[in-house]
């Protein structure tokens, strides 16, 4: 795949562009080996697409082709005093790293959630992910040396579904 940086685009994601980011997630997914279910990733990934009011989704666009997105969904804190949100998902792939293409997408995400009214924007780093981390903390991200926790609410996805 070729990528070229004079036909490089950064926007918000579009119904069309859903099939494309799927494919990216699943490749994030295989990449840092987490278990990745088909179908409700194209759920929810839709839905977050279609509805402002959840967050958004922001593309880098190489050529025809979606190079990397980055998922921000929308929450509530009082800690922060009011709508924050989290970035979900930043991925690029492999062969388009090094272009600045997560710095856009970061850039473009962060914009969007200051026009949505967010106050604080959050995220999380594998623990094994030095290099990350650091360029996170370059761009003003601070470790609150806390553990994220879930629990969940809804059926977890099987095995099976995978």
């Amino acid at each position: 795949m070729r990528f070229s940086p004079t036909s490089v685009e950064v926007r918000r994601a579009e119904g069309a562009d859903v099939a494309q980011i799927h494919a990216l997630m699943r490749a994030y997914y295989d990449e840092d080996e987490y278990p990745f279910f088909p179908d409700r990733a194209l759920a929810a990934l839709g839905a977050l697409v279609a509805d402002r009011a959840l967050g958004g989704v922001w593309v880098v666009v190489a050529g025809e082709e979606v190079a990397g997105y980055c998922a921000v969904g929308f929450g509530f804190s009082l800690e922060f005093h009011g709508r924050d949100a989290f970035v979900d998902e930043l991925y690029v792939r492999p062969e388009a790293r090094g272009r600045g293409h997560a710095a856009r997408l970061l850039d473009s995400a962060e914009q969007g959630c200051r026009e949505a009214g967010v106050r604080a924007l959050h995220l999380e780093v594998e623990p094994d992910k030095a290099e990350t981390y650091a360029w996170y903390r370059r761009r003003g991200f601070v470790d609150h040396e806390r553990r994220l926790m879930t629990k969940w609410l809804a059926p977890a996805p099987r095995k099976e579904e995978a």
